[in-house]
């Protein structure tokens, strides 16, 4: 970060745990990023403003610049609650609230959740890579999965978000990985793309014997000297092919987009190309980017 950068605008990407920042100029075009640990998990209401500042005060040059914020900073326990949007509701992110803010120099709009009553399901944070990927492409329909710590599967018809089901199961890998009898199974890097082949058409076809399937990670390793890393690749096989199993009415026979961390996406088209699905993929940073810039484009025509 320099003192020559003069962001036009300043987009925020803030989650859980972390703090993304991006100075932007005309165009949609970054002129520079930074990061934090000030994640919304570790804040209390009157720190979310100094922990913005401090990291893009060298951008700040104008009378006041706009702020388009989205993820969790908006939670009930963020900034300030942005209220949720209920489905079906219109893929552009609506209307932001504004944070109450001490300074002059910054007005932060933060973009409301999405929420569905039946079955009950929320989304922060997606619904703004969901936007990017439709800005550029509005004439889509079908499904976009956001694989991560709680997958989303989204239903996008006509330009709305129409239904979505949240799954736990990266949330799950992490705390049997690290927490559970299978953490002395489970190896924190390493990978084996057979086994975890194996593993996701097991659980697909198969799911109820999950419980099961799990313990034999950890007596497989006693056993028979299973590896750690065929351990992980296992336990993320079973764990996504539940959820593909579950999941099935979202993807079988449509149109399914992936967006989100690249080896992670990577193995959500494996396990979907071995069920005769050819998935494409979009980057989840850029699509978080290009639907901020919706927003603040949005947002310049009323401001």
């Amino acid at each position: 970060m320099t003192g020559s950068i003069n962001a036009e605008w300043i987009a925020v990407d803030w989650g859980t745990t972390r703090l993304r920042a991006f100075a932007m100029g005309a165009g949609g075009s970054v002129l520079a990023s930074a990061a934090s640990d000030d994640g919304m998990g570790g804040l209390s209401q009157k720190d979310f403003e100094p922990a913005l500042l401090k990291l893009i005060q060298p951008w700040l040059h104008k009378e006041r610049t706009e702020v388009i914020a989205c993820g969790m900073v908006g939670a009930r326990q963020g900034w300030v609650e942005a209220p949720y949007r209920a489905v079906p509701c219109p893929v552009n992110v609506g209307i932001p609230i504004v944070a109450p803010s001490e300074s002059a120099s910054i007005r932060v709009h933060i973009i409301p959740g999405v929420m569905q009553q039946e079955p009950p399901d929320v989304m922060r944070g997606e619904e703004t890579q969901i936007a990017g990927y439709l800005a550029g492409n509005p004439d889509f329909d079908g499904i976009l999965c956001l694989p991560g710590t709680h997958t989303k599967w989204v239903h996008i018809s006509a330009g709305e978000i129409v239904s979505f089901r949240t799954f736990m199961s990266g949330e799950l890998f992490g705390l049997l990985a690290e927490f559970s009898v299978l953490r002395h199974s489970v190896a924190e890097n390493g990978w084996d793309q057979d086994a975890f082949g194996v593993a996701v058409s097991d659980a697909l076809s198969r799911p109820e014997q999950m419980a099961a399937k799990l313990f034999s990670l950890r007596a497989a390793s006693l056993v028979s000297d299973q590896s750690g890393a065929t351990g992980r690749a296992m336990l993320s096989g079973l764990l996504i092919g539940a959820e593909l199993a579950a999941a099935r009415p979202y993807w079988l026979g449509q149109d399914v987009v992936l967006i989100g961390a690249d080896q992670l996406v990577a193995n959500y088209q494996i396990a979907l190309r071995s069920q005769g699905m050819d998935a494409s993929t979009a980057d989840a940073a850029k699509m978080s980017l290009a639907g901020l810039t919706a927003a603040y484009n949005e947002l310049t025509l009323t401001i």
